[in-house]
């Protein structure tokens, strides 16, 4: 089991199955001081999620094979994940408003690089200066 301390660079997990937006993001979020990682199923997000706990996940709504909403109730659902920041990017308008009090954040898409960077630089729970 993954584990992340103080002491160890954040870790987010990008689920997003779009290869250029979960790039972008996993840049920015780098720029922010998170070690990332790019999960491109609904599938196997659930599987990484069973022994991970990162500090941060940026979740798609919709996802191949188990969609996002499903990711999420889960992650809400665990008490090893209580801790984990969820920020939500989707291009739909209504979703985003019925799953606002769900996530730390939602976004509706698309999603600028600086708002993604600016968001996550905030959320990191072990700032670089």
């Amino acid at each position: 089991m993954t584990v992340n301390t103080t002491m160890s660079t954040p870790f987010a997990l990008i689920i997003e199955d779009n290869a250029d937006i979960a790039f972008i993001a996993g840049e920015a979020l780098k720029e922010s001081g998170y070690q990332a990682e790019i999960i491109g199923t609904g599938q196997e997000a659930q599987a990484r999620l069973a022994f991970e706990t990162p500090d941060l996940i940026l979740l798609d709504l919709h996802l191949p094979f188990l969609d996002g909403e499903v990711i999420l109730r889960q992650i809400k659902n665990n008490a090893r994940l209580i801790k984990t920041k969820v920020i939500i990017s989707t291009g739909d308008p209504r979703a985003a408003q019925a799953l606002q009090d769900e996530a730390d954040f939602v976004f509706i898409k698309p999603i600028s690089y600086e708002q993604l960077r600016d968001l996550a630089a905030r959320l990191n729970p072990s700032p670089t200066e």
